[in-house]
């Protein structure tokens, strides 16, 4: 952890120093905000419940954390800088986590900037505590996995915007997976079992149930295993580039 933390604060450091965090930040909370009380219907639903503002994280996660994901290695790429960076004393691994894990806390600094949208239900009626920390949760999981993809996309490309594309069609089709019309193509084209099976690679299938308060361990492993997955190819993108 101490070799990783240098790089970990310059990876959170080098948002802040740009305008890249503060308008991530602004845009995602007006567009959160928007989608929640306007095409989600939030007065409307005469509910004290954040299942709205929860409903659209999958599909604003598919461009805000792209975004945030593309820079990573691209940038370093682009400059020059990654050669540098991996001839240091510091595995392949250790800078790929240390990437991961300062844009991970990114990407919770934000979630956490939402909570006026919890003292306005709370203001409003008496919500279940459980099931916003679940969504909560299952948000901050799900983001981690998109983020995972979008480090090992970047990591391909000197090019962010070919990043963001690449990591945007990956992260989507694993929504879509879920997504109930695709699901009845799925079993008009092949077993229901079968068609039930891919279903369950799709961050749509383990988000909902925390989503709706429900935290099934078997979601976080899949969250988890996403993250892992995604950053060992990560790893292995940066060993072939070295070895190279």
């Amino acid at each position: 952890m101490k070799v990783m933390f240098p790089i970990i604060k310059r990876e959170l450091l080098s948002y802040f120093r740009s305008p890249v965090a503060y308008v991530f930040i602004i845009i995602f909370l007006i567009a959160t905000t928007g989608c929640t009380f306007y095409l989600g219907n939030f007065y409307h639903s005469n509910e004290a419940s954040l299942e709205a503002f929860f409903f659209f994280h999958p599909w604003l996660f598919l461009i805000f954390i792209p975004a945030v994901g593309m820079r990573l290695w691209a940038e370093d790429r682009r400059q020059g800088t990654i050669e540098i960076l991996l001839t240091l004393p510091v595995s392949a691994m250790d800078a790929v986590l240390a990437k991961f894990i300062a844009a991970w806390a990114f990407l919770g600094l934000t979630l956490l900037l939402t909570f006026p949208m919890v003292f306005t239900v709370f203001y409003l009626g008496d919500p279940d505590g459980g099931v916003i920390f679940s969504g909560y949760l299952g948000s901050f999981l799900m983001g981690g996995a998109y983020l995972a993809i979008s480090c090992f996309t970047s990591a391909l490309t000197k090019n962010q915007v070919v990043g963001f594309i690449t990591s945007f069609i990956i992260c989507l089709v694993l929504v879509l997976l879920g997504w109930g019309v695709l699901t009845k193509t799925l079993i008009d084209f092949f077993p229901v079992w079968l068609a039930d099976t891919i279903t369950q690679f799709s961050f749509t299938t383990h988000y909902e149930g925390m989503r709706k308060g429900l935290i099934d361990i078997r979601d976080i492993i899949y969250f988890l295993s996403i993250i892992a997955f995604m950053l060992l190819a990560n790893v292995q993108v940066l060993e072939a580039k070295k070895a190279s």
